[in-house]
């Protein structure tokens, strides 16, 4: 299942056409995917630069074309499955301690980053594959939690946090290179974005039984910072006009940390979201506004 079905089938349960997703799940990866319905698919393009976090499986030993388990695998270079049975935990240790931090991160060949108009994985599949410039990325926590012999193979569990823009199958690549064993994903689960951690998730069966949607308040007021306006602000800001940073009143910071300079979700004085607002030069400029 891609993430464009869950969004056909929800918004069949749901009755709108206005359905949207946050950061995509490649089919093979399960777990989290927050969705945006009516107003609140206004939210998604700025929550999807959030943090996030991941429960993966690398297999070590062997690489295929697209880092998945999936993928078409590749032929080993100097018998790497021999080597891979021989990683002691100290090793592992401290090669995935060189992965972690901020990092210029080379996306996977077969992606949907685009070169030229076409996607990367339609370049790799035609033959031509593309040439992807290392992006930055950080990882903040790359925690080892199990090893597992598997043949000649060596199975290792991981929880990874993330910036947005991260694969984490381009980590269980580079840290096949790093082993000189070659490394692939064979599971990925994805446990949160930024405040939506997947205790909160709903099947696709639990919607359809009874559909629940967070308020479209209380979503922003736990995905953003905040801040309050009084009625000449709140009705200038839903007119788009910019307001002076130091007349506005700071609200409580969300407890999930945000990126320096980030949006902030501005709120009336009944607790109705307004708009999210960008900081510059002491001003806030509205970027998405809710009530018009």
């Amino acid at each position: 299942m891609t993430s464009h079905d869950v969004v056909a089938r929800t918004r069949r349960i749901a009755g709108t056409r206005r359905v949207g997703h946050a950061g995509t799940l490649d089919p093979m990866a399960t777990g989290v995917l927050v969705l945006g319905i009516e107003k609140a698919t206004r939210l998604l393009g700025h929550l999807a630069l959030t943090e996030k976090d991941y429960a993966a499986t690398i297999r070590l030993g062997q690489s295929t074309d697209s880092d998945y388990a999936d993928g078409e695998f590749l032929p080993p270079a100097d018998g790497p499955t021999a080597q891979a049975r021989a990683v002691s935990p100290e090793e592992l240790r401290i090669a995935l301690t060189g992965l972690t931090g901020e990092l210029m991160q080379v996306p996977p060949p077969v992606s949907a980053i685009k070169v030229n108009g076409k996607r990367a994985y339609q370049l790799t599949r035609s033959g031509a594959a593309p040439a992807l410039s290392p992006r930055r990325v950080i990882v903040r926590r790359l925690e080892l939690l199990a090893i597992r012999s598997a043949g000649d193979l060596l199975d290792i569990d991981v929880d990874v946090t993330c910036s947005s823009g991260t694969y984490i199958r381009a980590i269980a690549r580079d840290l096949g290179v790093a082993l000189r064993t070659g490394g692939h994903l064979t599971a990925l689960r994805r446990t949160r974005v930024g405040p939506f951690g997947i205790g909160a998730a709903r099947t696709l069966d639990q919607l359809a039984q009874e559909f629940e949607v967070i308020p479209l308040e209380r979503a922003a007021a736990d995905a953003f910072p905040g801040v309050r306006l009084n009625a000449d602000q709140a009705r200038l800001a839903s007119h788009g006009a910019r307001l002076q940073a130091g007349e506005v009143e700071r609200a409580i910071e969300s407890p999930v940390d945000r990126p320096a300079g980030g949006p902030v979700a501005a709120f009336g004085p009944d607790g109705a979201l307004i708009a999210l607002l960008t900081e510059q030069l002491g001003e806030f400029r509205p970027i998405a506004v809710f009530i018009p």
